[in-house]
């Protein structure tokens, strides 16, 4: 042991997944769209498009004024809205609508799979819906305010991916598609930055990979991206990250070629948001605040009762392509939560203890995206306007709900010990020669403040600490012979768990951390790595519900 101990802690996610390589989808399947460019070999490569290297900007402010007591929003195809569809009564302005009934307006829905956010800078739309993330790109120049959250995707979002990739580490050097400055390109940055690794933006399928990084391309959505590596004639791509029903389209239709690596069924890091047209949202705060009681309240019918709504969501996101009937509808919800009052309250707050905050999780996107393409960040404050979620808190609106997001689990299965997710290093600064940590050491109070949210964004996720010390003196204690070594060797074994169980005391104590979801066990020096300093560690393994 040195005098002043350094700790590694390797961070393990741990997941379902499945194995097996294969080079699959050589060929561009029939009717297989042809946009964008870069990149040789034809296939997928004729959908990757080319990589932005700035953020796009955003046309001039306008204010957008409502005609006919009707107020216009725009949305995607995804079940994380159909709250607002339940409480619409359907797509269309009607008299029937609990926004008419109880709050006074009438609203428009129309579906697109476009970023408008130009649109709704210039006031062609009073508001739409995004996820946290994208706030934090756009920053500034987002012409838009934040008056309530709609709910967390819950599985919606995955990583697609070749069978024998079975972590986020086995990406290093590799390819991905997906849609850029979306939830998906989002979703697999943060994983990656969990993981230790960097991102590096391809401008085509031609460029050379960062051997030492995860590389990415881009498709126009993502459900393109997900095509460009089903078709991809090159062999570089070897998986996609978008969202549901294309993530479990593109695993079937893979023939076992393919498997779901991670979703965010219990990573709960994507949430949607209603973002209103700022100057709309001053000269018209009553329809907002319409907007926001009737959406709270869509959100309730559809948590309280979803089957009495599964047709008018089904008729609203139907389309020739994809259709959708009572079925589809059902399946979909299943991967949704739908935020109830306390619980935007507790999302904004940073009191959340069960899933990603407000700020937090617009903190990561800043971090994630890297001042490479986030300049000039701007505060998570600039974007809220929480008068009307806390006017609706007073008036009793919110009297008999509570926060409850719980843990989804597959047949009743608990956190599952599988080959991990993905792994990283966090070092850790203890007391010279002894188990007691430097409370002192910002690092220290930094990491022990990261595995505590690690635990809160994932529901029903454990953490194992294995205390682990270095080997350099076995050598030279095997000279004092074998029952020496054994009792040094035992010795050894125990100091390791201290440390362990030093992390989750502290953890427990300082960071309010539940003890049942932590566990400890010292490994001694058994597990050495490349060097002396690296050997002295807690490996963390993170075990997650999939």
């Amino acid at each position: 042991m040195t005098a002043r101990g350094k700790l590694v802690f390797t961070i393990i996610f741990l997941a379902i997944v499945g194995f097996g390589v294969s080079k699959w989808w050589p060929k561009i399947k029939p009717g297989a769209d042809s946009k964008g460019g870069g990149g040789k070999g034809g296939g997928g490569s004729e959908l990757i498009v080319e990589t932005h290297t700035e953020v796009p900007r955003l046309g001039p402010a306008g204010v957008y004024q409502s005609k006919d007591n009707i107020v216009d929003l725009e949305l995607s195809v995804y079940a994380g809205y159909a709250g607002i569809v339940a409480a619409n009564g359907g797509l269309e302005p009607n008299d029937n609508s609990v926004f008419a009934k109880k709050h006074g307006l009438k609203v428009r829905i129309k579906l697109s799979e476009e970023e408008s956010w130009n649109a709704l800078n210039a006031g062609k739309m009073a508001a739409s819906a995004t996820t946290v993330d994208v706030l934090a790109v756009y920053g500034r120049q987002f012409n838009a305010v934040v008056p309530m959250q709609i709910g967390f995707s819950r599985g919606a979002d995955g990583v697609v991916v070749q069978t024998g990739i079975k972590r986020i580490n086995d990406l290093k050097g590799k390819v991905l598609a997906s849609a850029q400055f979306t939830e998906a390109d989002f979703f697999i940055r943060y994983l990656a930055q969990e993981a230790g690794m960097q991102v590096k933006m391809m401008t085509s399928l031609d460029a050379e990979p960062d051997p030492n990084a995860v590389n990415l391309v881009y498709a126009e959505d993502a459900m393109l991206a997900c095509d460009a590596f089903t078709t991809d004639g090159t062999g570089k791509i070897v998986g996609c990250v978008t969202w549901a029903p294309k993530t479990t389209d593109t695993v079937k239709e893979s023939g076992g070629k393919a498997h779901l690596l991670t979703t965010n069924r219990n990573l709960l890091i994507v949430a949607d948001v209603l973002v209103v047209n700022k100057g709309f949202a001053a000269a018209e705060p009553d329809k907002v605040k319409g907007l926001v009681a009737g959406i709270l309240e869509g959100n309730q019918m559809v948590r309280n009762n979803p089957e009495a709504h599964l047709d008018v969501i089904a008729k609203a996101f139907s389309t020739k392509d994809e259709p959708w009937d009572k079925a589809r509808a059902k399946q979909e919800l299943q991967k949704i939560h739908f935020s109830n009052g306390p619980e935007n309250l507790s999302f904004f707050s940073g009191a959340m203890d069960a899933a990603g905050s407000f700020s937090g999780i617009y903190q990561s996107a800043i971090y994630s995206y890297g001042s490479e393409l986030v300049k000039d960040p701007v505060d998570s404050e600039r974007f809220l306007d929480l008068k009307h979620l806390k006017a609706l808190e007073t008036a009793g609106t919110f009297a008999g709900q509570t926060v409850s997001i719980a843990p989804i689990k597959t047949q009743g299965a608990g956190p599952v010990e599988s080959d991990p997710l993905l792994s990283k290093n966090i070092r850790f600064l203890f007391q010279p020669n002894s188990a007691v940590l430097d409370m002192s050491n910002a690092d220290n109070l930094k990491s022990l403040g990261a595995l505590k949210q690690m635990l809160q964004i994932s529901p029903g996720s454990t953490i194992l600490l294995r205390g682990h010390v270095d080997n350099s003196k076995v050598e030279e204690f095997k000279k004092n012979g074998n029952d020496f070594l054994r009792t040094m060797a035992i010795k050894a074994t125990d100091f390791s768990k201290q440390r362990a169980a030093e992390i989750k005391k502290q953890l427990v104590e300082r960071e309010k951390v539940d003890a049942a979801r932590i566990e400890v066990m010292g490994r001694g020096w058994e597990e050495p790595l490349a060097t002396t300093d690296e050997s002295r560690r807690v490996e963390a393994q993170w075990f997650t519900l999939e």
